[in-house]
């Protein structure tokens, strides 16, 4: 098992924008996948939550992200993924990230996206997301191009601290 340590907002590693991945079979990037997936069983076993992770949360800064819908929906590392159609609908909701997990911020998403991105084996996949996973998308997109929910929040008062958050809000999430 290889559980890294999470950034933390405030790591200046979490804006730099994250390098394609070249070489699907390099040690680097099978390591990379593997952390991702430990890091997160471990987050998911500590918080009870958490969906989705990227490599540049670990400290690596490479175009990885790894998923896992409770539903089966997506399991698994996305490499190179790219949002390649987005719809005009917005939504607008509360966040959060690993990176911040006892902080809510509430952002402006697209309602659905498509996604293309590389499995394992290295195949071009596409998957069309909507509601939760498409907002889970763009957020791990998003840790790719060195930005972070904090920077999408609707305004000044889009912020509430998790305890606050679940007193107040949890049902409208």
């Amino acid at each position: 098992m290889a559980v890294r340590d999470i950034l933390q907002l405030g790591n200046p590693l979490l804006r730099q924008e994250s390098a394609s991945v070249a070489d699907l079979k390099s040690e680097e990037t099978v390591a990379a996948s593997r952390d991702l997936s430990d890091t997160l069983d471990r987050f998911q076993q500590e918080y009870g939550r958490g969906r989705g992770i990227s490599a540049p949360q670990i400290g690596i800064p490479r175009r990885i992200i790894y998923v896992r819908m409770p539903d089966g929906r997506l399991d698994g590392p996305l490499i190179n993924p790219e949002i390649v159609w987005g719809n005009d609908q917005r939504l607008e909701l509360w966040d959060d990230s690993m990176s911040f997990p006892d902080l809510m911020v509430r952002v402006l998403r697209v309602g659905r996206v498509r996604v293309r991105y590389l499995d394992q084996r290295g195949e071009s996949r596409e998957v069309e997301a909507e509601g939760d996973l498409s907002e889970l998308l763009q957020h791990e997109i998003d840790h790719l191009d060195g930005i972070l929910a904090v920077q999408r929040a609707v305004g000044p008062d889009a912020f509430a601290a998790r305890a606050e958050w679940e007193r107040r809000f949890s049902n409208s999430r």
